[in-house]
């Protein structure tokens, strides 16, 4: 085991862990799945593990090369892309619409789409407090309630897998926006469970901390990534693709018994 002074544990990544066909003939829905984040790192374990994926997003360049590398590394038949802007009504139905039309039916949606920014609440203006929230909670909202119909008229079950944050638990500063939409998303993930159990569907959360990607680490000062990154148990940010285990762990059937939980992806529940 690697250490560091005086034999503390040194931060280090581990080793990526391969598919096991955990969600083989499952048919996946993504928002905000282009780039290198949460959401694209999603798709990609989705597809390790056998499912068939479409991927979403509002910025239909970046959305179109993700597609490309997904369908070179896993195959076009099983790899689809539509844009999917989740403040939009017609959107978000064309994307469940869309999955189910593609590859026979909607099994899995996974909500990834979300909007940051920092600002004192003494500053903050109503429209950047209205448009964190749309996209954030009420983005998640509209997808959910679209994607439970859709599953409810199928028969078949399903899940639902909302991406949520520690920040929806704990105050940080200039994040009022931000947390009052992820603890929106908590809320909405444990009362919508209840609605969709009659079903059969599943609705969970993961609540991540710090996940590290080319993005994030441009829009974000270094100090503010060396403080986040010391509150870290393991010292370090975590891989996107960790994250995605978590999500791909209650897509699964693994997680059948498991409904309305937010599962922190980090020491950082309080």
């Amino acid at each position: 085991m690697p250490t560091g002074p005086a034999g503390s544990f040194a931060p280090t990544v581990p080793s990526y862990v391969p598919g096991h066909n955990l969600l083989a003939g499952k048919n996946v829905a993504i928002t905000a799945a282009a780039g290198t984040g949460i959401g694209a790192a999603a798709a990609r374990r989705c597809l390790e593990e056998g499912a068939r994926v479409v991927v979403s997003d509002h910025h239909e360049r970046r959305l179109e090369e993700t597609r490309a590398v997904l369908a070179k590394d896993f195959g076009a038949e099983n790899v689809h892309a539509l844009v999917c802007d989740v403040t939009r009504e017609e959107h978000v139905q064309a994307l469940m619409d869309g999955t189910a039309e593609r590859f026979g039916s909607l099994d899995v949606l996974i909500n990834n789409a979300g909007l940051g920014g920092t600002a004192s609440v003494l500053e903050m203006t109503d429209e950047q407090w209205l448009r964190v929230l749309d996209v954030t909670l009420n983005g998640t909202f509209r997808c959910t309630r679209a994607a439970l119909r859709r599953m409810r008229d199928q028969g078949t079950g399903g899940a639902v897998v909302n991406n949520a944050s520690v920040i929806g638990w704990r105050a940080q500063e200039g994040q009022a926006h931000y947390a009052a939409a992820k603890a929106g998303v908590m809320a909405l993930t444990r009362c919508s469970a209840l609605d969709a159990a009659v079903y059969g569907v599943r609705v969970n959360a993961v609540a991540p901390s710090l996940a590290m990607h080319p993005f994030l680490a441009k829009v974000t000062t270094d100090e503010l990534l060396a403080e986040l990154t010391a509150r870290e148990a393991f010292g370090r940010a975590a891989e996107p693709w960790e994250v995605a285990n978590v999500m791909v762990f209650l897509a699964s059937d693994y997680a059948s018994y498991l409904t309305g939980e937010v599962l922190s992806v980090s020491s950082q529940h309080a």
